[in-house]
């Protein structure tokens, strides 16, 4: 089970009485699709809490062999630099399921590829009487995609 960091309880603590809205993912080389979507859901609500794959459950995730790019203390930097992040905790789970329950977010939100049903934690959210979002997705973005066009494949 992910704990929490320190750092996440207290800033859960300080924004205690304002929206959250929760997001995670790999976020391995950044994009426009990924500033865009992460610029919409901060604007969902008060702050935004972003769960981070760890480097282990990036490779569990099967994107390939050569993935994560960008090792998991140097995403969160780039990320903490978002004038849009408000937060930002890694997560070693293969889902962050975990993270979700000890967040309890106001608002869910994911990429416009996953429909609300499937997103990790939505009953969780639902159940405490949140929302669920399925946000933009911006066709033809992709950290794959970009590392394909690198190699020469694309």
């Amino acid at each position: 089970m992910d704990k929490l960091s320190d750092s996440a309880k207290l800033f859960l603590e300080k924004n205690k009485t304002k929206k959250i809205v929760f997001t995670n993912g790999c976020f391995d080389i950044l994009h426009i699709g990924h500033l865009l979507y992460l610029k919409e859901a901060r604007e969902l609500g008060d702050v935004l809490f972003l769960g981070l794959n760890s480097d282990n459950s990036v490779k569990r995730l099967e994107k390939g062999d050569d993935r994560p790019i960008n090792n998991q203390n140097d995403r969160k930097f780039f990320l903490e630099c978002l004038k849009f992040v408000d937060h930002v905790e890694i997560f070693d789970n293969d889902t962050p399921y975990e993270l979700i329950k000890n967040v309890m977010p106001n608002i869910l939100v994911k990429g416009g590829d996953w429909k609300p049903s499937d997103i990790v934690g939505s009953d969780i959210v639902l159940e405490n009487g949140g929302e669920v979002k399925s946000l933009l997705f911006k066709e033809g973005y992709s950290t794959t995609t970009m590392i394909e066009k690198l190699q020469g494949k694309k």
